[in-house]
């Protein structure tokens, strides 16, 4: 462009006119005379005449571009003020991958509050299931897990006593560990031996669910203190591990161990239940989070959830047990199904 500015100003020397009258406002005017008909030209020839009228009408302006931008996104805006407003929440709204979650609603119409579960994920309780069964020790590994269940549970009733609250939130954040640990073994498991799992990938996941459901529930209604905190992480972190191996080495006693964790479990909350009951612990309200969870009516209280937790548990027993019990056949979980959707 340089060069085209040096060769319009010699010519014009030469055929003997001078760019120079009038100071140097001509001057200036001469340079910028030069840089529009050369942007016009090479504009016309890439992108035709539109574009190079675009070229004129901003070669032409005295503002910068970014100030001519911002003067036509507000001409656009006052114009349509609505559709100003849509595009700034579509910012919010709308995802570049495509994958943001479509409204949900409850059944009455109303926007759906959470994120951590869906409303098919929801279920009523089946209360009428048999609290008293118990699973009776009939070899040396159903002697062991029932003794080390036994001997696990003096620590916690010399600690929590009968602060059935704290108990339950500690109580679930062990009780999520065994499915999660069971579903991620039987899941490599699956990808490594090409094969089936009878659907207990998924049972065993939705036990892991389950029970940190019980514990976003407890959360709401008990907040444990700072050393209750710091013992959730040092049992999580044992306990874990530890059954992390022991599933490893023998599922059978792995699950027959859940299996007496889960009757521990029906008998805590059936003492949680009496105290509440006897007006010892007061019968709040339910939290929203439970309500929506077990579809539970609107006017629900603590005790509602507390039965329907119970209820829970009785289910984990009778599905560890169960599990337990086709390993002692000698089979494969795939090869007896998995009651999915029991919790």
């Amino acid at each position: 462009m340089n060069r085209f500015v040096v060769r319009s100003v010699m010519r014009g020397l030469v055929n003997g006119r001078s760019y120079c009258s009038g100071g140097s406002i001509g001057g200036e005017l001469a340079y910028r005379s030069a840089i529009v008909g050369r942007s016009m030209q090479l504009s016309g020839q890439q992108n035709g005449v539109t574009l190079g009228g675009f070229e004129w009408r901003r070669m032409m302006s005295s503002a910068p571009a970014s100030v001519e931008k911002a003067t036509s996104e507000r001409e656009e805006k006052s114009e349509n003020p609505v559709a100003g407003e849509t595009k700034g929440k579509e910012v919010v709204t709308s995802s570049y991958w495509g994958i943001s979650r479509p409204k949900i609603t409850r059944d009455d119409g109303t926007d759906w509050p959470w994120n951590c579960f869906m409303p098919w994920e929801t279920y009523r309780a089946d209360l009428s299931i048999d609290l008293k069964k118990h699973h009776k020790p009939k070899n040396f590994i159903d002697k062991f897990a029932y003794r080390t269940v036994k001997i696990l549970r003096i620590p916690t009733d010399i600690f929590f006593q009968r602060r059935y609250g704290c108990r339950a939130v500690m109580l679930e954040t062990v009780a999520a560990v065994p499915g999660m640990v069971g579903g991620m073994l039987l899941h490599l498991k699956s990808l490594r031996k090409f094969q089936q799992s009878g659907g207990w990938i998924k049972a065993l996941l939705e036990e892991a669910e389950n029970e940190r459901m019980h514990l976003m529930t407890m959360i709401e209604l008990v907040q444990p203190k700072w050393y209750e905190r710091l013992l959730v992480l040092t049992v999580q972190g044992v306990f874990f591990n530890a059954f992390f191996v022991l599933y490893m080495l023998s599922p059978k006693l792995a699950h027959r161990i859940v299996g007496y964790l889960e009757e521990e479990a029906i008998h805590s909350y059936t003492e949680y239940l009496k105290d509440i009951e006897s007006g010892a612990i007061e019968n709040v309200p339910a939290p929203a989070i439970a309500i929506d969870y077990w579809r539970l009516p609107k006017d629900a209280r603590l005790k509602d959830v507390i039965t329907v937790i119970r209820a829970d548990e009785a289910h984990h027993r009778d599905v560890n047990h169960f599990a337990s019990d086709i390993h002692f056949q000698g089979k494969e979980l795939r090869e007896a199904p998995a009651p999915l959707g029991y919790h």
